[in-house]
């Protein structure tokens, strides 16, 4: 059975996709998977539409975004490989000591390269009580860049993922003060398919929904060490050290799903902070977004 898979870009906290091709899984299941390169965050999911590609993963907020856009809309999320927000916030202080309504007074830069990360925040500080739009905030300067702004001391709190979090503790740029992760589950990154797709490709679609699970079994008993070890060749641009640390926070954080049921509070917390973004116009129904049926007929016959 041959997938054409595309990533959605490559980072640090979607290695487990990396090491289901690393470790044969999915060879193991009979899929034989051609993994394609998008050009930009999300730039895959046209290709669905037209039929160019079968399957990508990313976020769960662009079937969200999609279906606000179009009720009809027939895309479909399966498969969660990570439940948590990857996202770090990281700057000069004491982690200790720092909280999350510190932003108000503080020069800020969040993350502009895709939309959830902000999104996202601007509801756990809506949940505290502080209106997102009081902060000082950077909000059009890469991820690199806003690092470059902290070791400057132009910046005083930036948003960022892995491997950029380690790389400025490494650099003494700044100190992780607030993970993401730790506000709970939000459906941060699964498959994505067309309805029409999953009824095209519904065998292939519960292989690899199979290949995830002896993934998140291995991933759960082994070191960020080992992890590295499997994943190094995706990031030839990484030190090894860098990516071990990487790891390391994101084994503490829980990111990575345990089983590739899409988490419905997961999925409900990220749809909120979406709303309440106004990024879409509506809640939506897990059941219109969800295809949850390839996994619960795998744990059936399991």
């Amino acid at each position: 059975m041959r997938i054409k898979l595309a990533e959605n870009f490559r980072a640090v906290f979607y290695a487990p996709f990396y090491a289901i091709h690393a470790l044969g899984f999915y060879a193991r299941e009979g899929l034989e998977i051609e993994l394609i390169d998008s050009p930009a965050p999300g730039a895959a999911a046209s290709a669905l539409l037209d039929g160019t590609i079968d399957a990508m993963w990313g976020g769960p907020m662009r079937v969200m975004k999609a279906r606000d856009q179009d009720r009809a809309s027939p895309l479909l999320c399966f498969c969660e490989v990570v439940g948590r927000d990857p996202f770090f916030l990281v700057g000069r202080g004491n982690p200790s000591q720092f909280h999350l309504t510190d932003l108000t007074r503080l020069r800020f830069a969040s993350v502009s390269e895709v939309p959830t990360p902000w999104l996202c925040l601007q509801q756990d500080l809506r949940d505290l009580g502080v209106d997102p739009d009081r902060l000082d905030r950077v909000g059009d300067r890469t991820m690199e860049n806003n690092l470059e702004a902290l070791r400057a001391g132009n910046l005083d709190v930036a948003q960022m993922f892995e491997p950029y979090a380690s790389i400025a503790l490494q650099t003494a740029a700044g100190d992780i003060l607030y993970a993401a992760s730790g506000r709970g589950p939000t459906s941060y990154t699964t498959f994505l398919a067309t309805r029409h797709g999953i009824e095209r490709h519904r065998i292939a679609f519960m292989a690899m929904t199979r290949a995830v699970t002896r993934m998140q079994a291995w991933l759960a008993q082994c070191s960020a060490e080992e992890l590295a070890e499997v994943t190094a060749p995706f990031y030839p641009t990484i030190s090894r050290g860098i990516l071990v640390s990487s790891f390391r926070h994101y084994r503490a954080g829980g990111i990575w799903s345990r089983t590739p049921e899409v988490s419905r509070s997961g999925f409900e917390r990220l749809a909120q902070s979406l709303l309440s973004g106004g990024y879409i116009s509506a809640m939506p129904r897990y059941e219109d977004c969800v295809d949850q049926e390839l996994w619960e007929e795998n744990a059936r016959e399991a």
